[in-house]
Parts: C-alpha cells; structure tokens; sequence
C-alpha cells in the first residue's frame, strides 16, 4: 500500500518502512509525527482500480512516522549579476531538513461514490433558444 501526502508544499509517494527527506518539522530524533493532508491512497492491485483520490484530501486517512534526524541540505550558491553595471552579488543557502521513517499508513476512508449513479434522473440544464434572425438591410 501507498500514500501520496503533502508536506512543506511538496507532494510525496511514500510507502511503508521508506525514508525520506522532507522540509523542517518540529521534533527531536525518536519523536513521532503524523501527517493527514493525504491526497491519494493506493493498494496492491496493478491496474490501479483500488486507489482513492481525495477531492482534495482523503479524510480519515494518516500515515504515521518517526523523525530519525534533524539537519540540512546541500549548498547552494545564488548568484547574480548584472553586466557592465560592476554589481555582483554572491550567497549560498541550506535548507533545513527533517528524515522521517514511515512506520504505517491508516486508511479509514472508503471509495467516493461517482457523481453519476446509474439509473438517476439526469441534472436539467436551461437552453437559449436563438433568437430569430432579422430580415431585410439596414
């Protein structure tokens, strides 16, 4: 089973017992977070016909972790410049990052019903009818 959640404005597919990167969360290593804005839950099946998607958020659905480590990315240099103006400017940035281990993923939402269901009388719509057109020139 898998789970699409959203955290620090990413979005992330995660399985049971992955680890990954995500921006800073608050927690020491050994802490347990959960995250509940998940957008799509998904089974064993191949073809796809078991999975839930939220329309945004699937509710009552979480994935729970653990923080194994607080620390920071990679270095990266900003630099800009602005020809034959002398100005040049130079800054590096790391970003804050939390590890996380998933350690289970709770599905509690069932399967949305479709929005047509067979049999029901169909939404009447209001029509324009033309408007008949004019004859002669002006």
């Amino acid at each position: 089973m898998f789970a699409v959640i959203k955290t620090g404005g990413k979005q992330y597919k995660v399985a049971k017992d992955d680890i990954i990167s995500v921006e800073k969360l608050a927690g020491d290593a050994g802490d347990h977070v959960e995250f509940s804005d998940i957008l799509m839950l998904g089974g064993k099946k191949e073809d796809g016909s078991d999975a839930v998607i939220g329309a945004p958020l699937i509710k009552g659905a979480s994935v729970a972790a653990e923080v194994l480590e607080q620390g920071r990315g990679a270095k990266i240099i900003v630099f800009k410049k602005k020809r034959r103006h002398n100005y040049r400017r130079k800054k590096g940035h790391r970003q804050d990052l939390t590890v996380v281990k998933i350690l289970d993923i709770q599905a509690k939402a069932k399967k949305a019903t479709p929005a047509k269901v067979a049999g029901a009388p169909a939404k009447k719509t209001a029509t324009k009818k033309a408007a008949p057109e004019k004859s002669g020139e002006k």
